[in-house]
């Protein structure tokens, strides 16, 4: 009777454990999140999501960076499942995915064009803010940039040099740089790095952060051209660069503007309140200050146009535009 006891007792434990191992798989499946996002943010949302998940055992942060255009594709076109989109350019959200794909965007960053080299560089003693033009243009330079079809730092590029064309009073200068080393066009900026890195390229049109987080050396460009100053909008919006549409063959006129990073909860989020929960930590103080800490300016508190359609726990570390 006691050994009957014993084994019956002993098949009820592996019962136990079977169930209770199962609902642990299931609950990971749960937990997962699914980040979709810029290339420029790829430094700080690891390190938010190694802080993150520190504080939420169980909680698996999965990130996948891309050109924001490129990100939005993969959602709008590709239809793959995506919790939260991290844009660098909030239009990209506004345009490709709202109203079919999310209701709402919140501001939360911006940047600055910059021009990066290394020391093996052409021209790397010599290269300045008002030479710089003139140096990319030499048949011995060698310079990249990403692509303006999937990336906003490309069609930012674009912008860049029709904004320096007026600046410098150049006519020209931006057809000339829009023509040039076209092979070393990449899908996204961060892509850019590598070419420097091998002195395949001696110049990469790149943000501010994503220099300084690489320690890259770079030029600052004069706020009139590098798309950063709020001031000096109608200056930016008085140029415009044409990438494709949402629908093939179909095409999308973007005007100049100051840099501001949007960000935004998909409608069918896999995992909607794990996923809802990061976004408070990521637009926080502790978020916040991670971004700012790799060279972001901070939109603070963040902005939306739509407080009343935010998720209620958002609400209190975000105020409307």
């Amino acid at each position: 009777m006691t050994r009957r006891l014993t084994t019956g007792a002993c098949i009820l434990l592996i019962l136990m454990m079977a169930a209770c191992t199962d609902s642990t798989n299931e609950s990971g499946r749960k937990e997962k999140v699914i980040i979709f996002h810029a290339g420029s943010l790829s430094v700080p949302l690891k390190e938010m999501t190694e802080k993150y998940e520190e504080e939420n055992p169980g909680i698996n942060i999965q990130l996948e960076a891309d050109g924001s255009v490129a990100c939005a594709r993969k959602i709008t076109d590709l239809k793959k499942p995506c919790d939260i989109m991290a844009s660098a350019d909030f239009r990209v959200i506004d345009e490709m995915l709202i109203p079919d794909y999310t209701s709402w965007n919140i501001k939360f960053a911006s940047n600055s064009m910059v021009i990066a080299f290394n020391d093996k560089s052409f021209g790397a003693g010599e290269i300045t803010r008002d030479n710089w033009y003139n140096m990319l243009l030499d048949d011995e330079a060698i310079y990249g940039r990403s692509d303006p079809d999937s990336d906003p730092c490309g069609y930012r590029t674009v912008m860049t040099c029709k904004l320096a064309e007026k600046f410098y009073n150049k006519p020209g200068i931006s057809d000339e740089l829009v023509a040039k080393n076209r092979n070393m066009i990449r899908p996204k900026g961060v892509e850019l790095l590598a070419l420097l890195e091998t002195n395949a390229v001696d110049y990469i049109f790149l943000y501010k952060s994503v220099s300084q987080q690489h320690n890259l050396k770079y030029i600052d460009l004069p706020d009139e051209i590098n798309l950063s100053e709020p001031g000096m909008e109608n200056l930016y919006q008085s140029v415009s660069v044409d990438i494709l549409g949402k629908s093939p063959g179909e095409k999308m006129t973007l005007t100049g503007s100051t840099m501001v990073y949007g960000v935004t909860l998909l409608k069918d989020a896999p995992n909607r309140e794990q996923a809802i929960d990061f976004l408070k930590f990521m637009l926080g103080g502790a978020g916040m200050s991670i971004i700012e800490s790799n060279g972001q300016k901070l939109i603070s508190p963040p902005e939306t146009a739509k407080l009343d359609l935010l998720p209620e726990m958002l609400r209190s570390v975000c105020s409307e535009e």
